[in-house]
């Protein structure tokens, strides 16, 4: 059987890579998307809350502002820390998150996911609140230094959720609104999507609650990397 069982699989192969693409331009957040950095950013906010001797927010008040540039997420972390305490606070939460980043890795499946969507040639982005470092040095750590055809970071433009990131992207790889999908784990995410007037879709293994969603219609909702890979290869 495993001469007709591997016929099979290369038949199916051949269909996923030559069936016509509903997107050109497919656009991932990073952190709690492909990253599984969540949880260490939670933490990370919350102890450099609690340096500085602000309201240490919840995990859920935490989490929410992951996906945002750093100033403005820890804007809303700290509602109630003076203005001119903000760079110490952003000290310190690159203090608490650099101490541990080294435990960072991809979500499982990742990598064969993106290996899939490159062998039927769609273009790949990341579009993310990390600055251009902390995405290049993530880049590398995680060994996907040329995977994506391009990037854009909350250093470099506008951050989440002004559609400036999607529309710079879609200008520089020459890809349409409707030929682009947005993919993240946040609602500042499929917010960007909504504003740049593309389609998005959510995943609930990251940072914010699925069923807040709803709000801007998203294609999908994953539940794990695998629903989205066979989501991914099935309509994508």
């Amino acid at each position: 059987m495993r001469g007709p069982a591997r016929c099979l699989e290369n038949a199916i192969e051949s269909v996923c890579v030559n069936r016509p693409r509903q997107f050109d331009l497919i656009v991932f957040d990073w952190d709690g998307t492909l990253y599984d950095s969540t949880a260490l950013i939670t933490r990370a906010i919350q102890s450099a809350c609690a340096d500085v001797g602000t309201t240490v927010p919840s995990d859920q008040a935490a989490s929410y502002v992951i996906g945002l540039g750093l100033q403005d997420a820890l804007r809303h972390a700290a509602p109630d820390l003076p203005a001119d305490k903000y760079p110490e606070l952003g000290l310190r939460f690159r203090h608490h998150y650099f101490e541990r980043k080294h435990e960072l890795v991809l979500f499982d499946g990742v990598l064969a996911m993106l290996d899939s969507l490159k062998a039927r040639h769609h273009w790949l982005a990341v579009a993310t609140g990390k600055n251009r470092r902390g995405l290049d040095e993530a880049l590398d750590s995680a060994q996907l230094k040329g995977m994506f055809d391009s990037s854009r970071t909350a250093d470099e433009t506008a951050s989440k959720p002004n559609p400036q990131m999607l529309l710079e992207l879609m200008r520089e790889l020459g890809t349409e609104p409707e030929r682009t999908l947005m993919i993240g784990d946040t609602t500042h995410d499929l917010q960007l999507a909504v504003n740049a007037g593309t389609a998005c879709l959510g995943v609930s293994y990251g940072a914010h609650e699925h069923d807040s969603f709803h709000t801007f219609a998203p294609v999908h909702v994953a539940h794990s990397v695998a629903e989205l890979h066979q989501w991914l290869d099935s309509h994508a």
